[in-house]
């Protein structure tokens, strides 16, 4: 029988700072939008995150700090004591099924609309620069409404909700956290000249585009302690709202990078090109080279298949492999990859919406 765990230590224990881990297979935050009004994880969500604990570590799917950080219909939340209870099912289950899992904290930003925002206010944002595209709502998709600029004063706010979902977080019973810093959501919003044009303290030269950045997630590693803090960044990614890249990618995100090591965090998950797309990168921009800054665990992210990950955690390049989409219809796909089974391929329109139906129903594969 096919060993593939004989050609590579993808498959052996490792450790992402304190949280020790059965494989470095990740898997990614997948927004499966299974959830009602309320933001309430479930039983469904337990058995769903169950099925796929055999993943060194899961990343949950986005989960909102608060309301005002919510930009999609049927998205789970992580800022009220029933939220809590959700998702405390959520990792009793992964435990118990010998698991580990970590809370994505999100912000969506301007990537919203009025009919999601408490009151109908509109959006928030680093800059009043709209974002293209559309977004769900209970009433269907909706284009994204033009955002406000936040004030000075409101900054501080924006980082009280982070330190209050990542207090819930702790409470609710995960390993650790992520820090949501990717795919031109609101922290990345900062981080980028092409959303920011901000003249106060978060604006203007990169080391005010990434203070925002660093102040979240310092103050969610005061909580957390470094060793459970990781981070996710996107650099190359115009998705969510076709957004623009940094004028400058590698000085700002190189700079980034640099800060972020004094927290001596538990990894940096790196989307490696374009959101769920290509793998390709402007010709100034060396991912690489960037990855090569962080002191800390790596993890590549981005249609990878297991004969990519293998080459690169071969060369150093990758401490751990993320896995999004292929961990939707295949629970088992740790061992699939280890097995060198055929993996299943899940039809986009079981990605979204609906109950058990596409997500908990998928089998696993005979030995």
């Amino acid at each position: 029988m096919l060993d593939n765990s004989l050609l590579t230590d993808l498959f052996t224990p490792s450790s992402f700072g304190a949280i020790s881990t059965a494989n470095r297979i990740v898997m990614a935050p997948v927004t499966r939008s299974r959830y009602g009004e309320d933001g309430v994880p479930g039983a469904l969500h337990a058995t769903y995150y169950a099925q796929r604990a055999s993943a060194g570590l899961i990343v949950s799917e986005a989960t909102n700090i608060s309301p005002q950080g919510r930009g999609y219909a049927a998205t789970p939340g992580i800022w009220n004591d029933a939220q809590v209870a959700g998702w405390k099912q959520v990792t009793d289950a992964v435990h118990a099924a010998g698991g580990k899992i970590v809370c994505q904290l999100w912000h969506v930003g301007r990537f919203s609309s009025v009919e999601l925002q408490p009151d109908g206010g509109a959006p928030v944002a680093p800059s009043a620069i709209k974002a293209e595209g559309s977004t769900y709502t209970t009433e269907g998709f909706v284009p994204v409404s033009m955002p406000r600029a936040l004030e000075t004063k409101e900054i501080a706010d924006i980082i009280a909700q982070y330190v209050h979902a990542a207090k819930n977080a702790l409470r609710a019973g995960f390993d650790g956290v992520e820090v949501h810093s990717a795919n031109c959501y609101l922290l990345d919003q900062f981080l980028r000249d092409s959303t920011n044009h901000r003249t106060d303290q978060y604006g203007g030269a990169r080391e005010n585009r990434v203070r925002l950045t660093l102040e979240v997630t310092e103050a969610v590693v005061a909580i957390w302690g470094g060793n459970r803090v990781g981070i996710r960044l996107s650099p190359v990614t115009p998705d969510v709202g076709n957004t623009p890249l940094d004028s400058n990618v590698m000085d700002t995100y190189g700079h980034l990078i640099g800060e972020l090591n004094r927290f001596e965090l538990a990894y940096l998950h790196v989307v490696e090109g374009a959101t769920g797309g290509s793998r390709a990168v402007p010709e100034n921009v060396d991912l690489d080279q960037l990855r090569a800054m962080f002191t800390g665990p790596y993890i590549g992210n981005n249609n990878y298949d297991l004969n990519l990950a293998i080459d690169r955690r071969a060369q150093g390049k990758i401490d751990a492999v993320a896995f999004g989409r292929l961990f939707i219809a295949n629970p088992d796909l740790v061992e699939r990859l280890r097995r060198g089974k055929d993996l299943t391929i899940a039809p986009r329109e079981s990605y979204y919406n609906g109950g058990a139906k596409g997500f908990t129903d998928w089998p696993v594969a005979s030995l």
